[in-house]
């Protein structure tokens, strides 16, 4: 279950476009946690209620995602792409002074933290990638973003949640959590059309990246849950053996977003990871 309470734990960033909303906890070595589409960073309240002591745990809402009104106005939207969404995490990441941060990425926030490598690997001491890939998207998944642009369009948000939370959730977490899909719809439900739009077109347009992998020199974690029907195990086994020294953790009973649906088990894996990187 999603721990409800973010009270206390909220921040905005002033860049240079626009307000970044976003959520903090702990204090020490920082780690910045980028979430999935379509949610926002309360998905990382289990990981910021539960910091690892010596760790600043920091996530950003993604451009586009849950920030509203005049102070989170969603300037350039229209040209939101993978590239403009890492330029923003990297401006962020020196505007809370989390230097030379551990970044971890979840679908989408995968495909973000593989293009800051792409733009500044000697910023990042550690990486963790979880339920992404490094590959751009075949033809029909090209076309099922299309559907997906058109029924957001049509539906809205709430039409998008109907559509991804069954996706989304592993078969487990969907017979034993339902609680956990209708907190999941009502963050889904939290974003705007057009922040969902954007975020498809990011996803939908964003190059290969496996050219990345081999250069990736630090210390990396590669996550799936085992129910995962979106990101396939072939998939995170090839990224891992692709970046050298890394490891790859199967989450049991999890879907798409492990540190959701078995927050514990994915705790585990990232104190682990975390426990075993060198002084920064």
């Amino acid at each position: 279950m999603i721990p409800s309470l973010s009270m206390g734990l909220t921040r905005t960033a002033q860049l240079s476009t626009r307000s970044v909303r976003y959520l903090e906890s702990g204090a020490g070595r920082p780690i910045v946690w980028l979430h999935a589409f379509p949610l926002s960073a309360e998905q990382w309240l289990p990981e910021l209620h539960s910091a690892l002591p010596g760790w600043r745990v920091i996530a950003p809402d993604l451009r586009g995602f849950r920030g509203t009104g005049p102070a989170f106005e969603h300037a350039g939207l229209e040209q939101s792409s993978i590239a403009t969404h890492a330029a923003d995490v990297l401006e962020f990441i020196s505007h809370v002074d989390a230097e030379r941060p551990v970044i971890g990425g979840m679908s989408m926030g995968g495909y973000i933290a593989l293009a800051v490598m792409r733009k500044a690997a000697a910023t990042v001491s550690g990486l963790i990638l979880a339920d992404t890939r490094a590959t751009a998207d075949a033809p029909d998944a090209l076309a099922a973003r299309d559907r997906m642009i058109a029924l957001a369009q049509r539906d809205g948000p709430f039409g998008i949640a109907h559509e991804m939370v069954p996706k989304l959730l592993g078969a487990t977490t969907l017979r034993e959590q339902p609680d956990l899909a209708v907190a999941l719809s009502r963050l889904i439900t939290a974003n705007s059309t057009d922040g969902i739009v954007a975020g498809l077109l990011a996803i939908k347009q964003r190059p290969d990246a496996t050219d990345v992998l081999p250069n990736i020199t630090c210390p990396t974690l590669v996550i799936r849950g085992e129910e995962d029907v979106l990101i396939a195990e072939q998939e995170c086994r090839d990224m891992s053996r692709a970046i050298s020294g890394a490891s790859l953790v199967s989450i049991p009973r999890a879907g798409h977003l492990p540190n959701l649906e078995a927050p514990r088990l994915f705790q585990r894996a990232v104190r682990d990871f975390l426990t075993s990187l060198p002084t920064a």
